[in-house]
C-alpha cells in the first residue's frame, strides 16, 4: 500500500516519511489546491526523500483557480517542468483543460513529451470533466503513457465514501491501463475503509499518515 502524502513545502516531509508515507506529492500553496514549489524546495525534498527511497512527484501548476491556461501560463509550466526534471524529480503532476470542458490536448502533448522518463500524474483537473468525458480522458491519457489519475470521484467537499461507486466505475474502465488514485478527504483514520471498499494499492491526502 502506497500512502502518497500531499506536502506543502518541505516542513512536514521528514515526519510524513517517518509515519509511513511511501510517496510525496510536492506542492506550494495548498490553500488554492497546490502550485509549483520553488527550486530550492524541490532540491531539498529530493535530497531527503530519495535517501529514504521515497519518490517525489512535483506539482506543475502556475496558479490556483481553473485549469484553463493561456500561452504564457503554459510557457511557465513548460519551464518549471524542465527545471524539476533537471533537478531530478521522480515524477510530475499536471492537468490542462479547454474552456469547453475537454483535455487541452496540444498543451498536454507538449508537457508529456518533456516529461519523458518521469512518472506522470494527471491531477484533480480530472474532476472538472463531465462523467462522459472522464471515461474518454482515461483512454486518451492511458494511450500517452500517463501513469495515474488523481481524483476525488465527485464534487469537491463531498465525503470520499459518497464517491465510491463512481471511483469503482473509473477503476473498472481503466482496467489496469492507468491507475486511478483516490484523494481528497482520505485520512489515516478512514483509509482502512477506503482500501476495503475500493481494493486500492495507492491513496493520496494531506492527512494520509499521522504526523504526531
Amino acid at each position: 500500500m502506497i500512502k502518497e502524502f500531499c506536502a506543502e513545502n518541505f516542513t512536514d516531509i521528514p515526519k510524513a516519511i517517518a509515519a509511513g508515507a511511501g510517496r510525496i506529492e510536492l506542492c506550494d500553496n495548498l490553500a488554492v489546491g497546490g502550485t509549483t514549489p520553488s527550486t530550492g524546495v524541490i532540491e531539498e525534498t529530493l535530497a531527503y526523500a530519495n535517501e529514504k527511497a521515497v519518490p517525489v512527484m512535483t506539482m506543475i501548476r502556475p496558479r490556483g483557480g481553473n485549469f484553463v491556461y493561456n500561452d504564457i501560463e503554459l510557457k511557465i509550466m513548460h519551464t518549471d517542468l524542465i527545471e524539476a526534471k533537471k533537478i531530478g524529480t521522480d515524477g510530475v503532476v499536471f492537468g490542462c483543460l479547454t474552456e469547453d470542458g475537454w483535455l487541452d490536448e496540444e498543451a498536454l502533448e507538449l508537457l508529456i513529451e518533456v516529461s519523458e522518463g518521469l512518472q506522470i500524474t494527471f491531477h484533480m483537473a480530472f474532476d472538472a470533466l463531465s462523467a462522459e468525458n472522464q471515461f474518454k480522458a482515461i483512454d486518451w491519457l492511458a494511450e500517452r503513457g500517463v501513469e495515474r489519475i488523481l481524483t476525488h470521484g465527485g464534487a469537491a467537499g463531498t465525503p470520499i465514501e459518497a464517491n465510491f461507486e463512481h471511483l469503482k466505475e473509473l477503476m473498472s474502465y481503466a482496467k489496469g491501463r492507468i491507475r486511478i488514485l483516490p484523494g481528497a478527504g482520505i485520512t489515516y483514520e478512514n483509509l482502512p475503509g477506503v482500501i476495503e471498499a475500493l481494493a486500492v494499492q495507492e491513496a493520496h491526502g494531506t492527512k494520509i499518515v499521522k504526523l504526531g
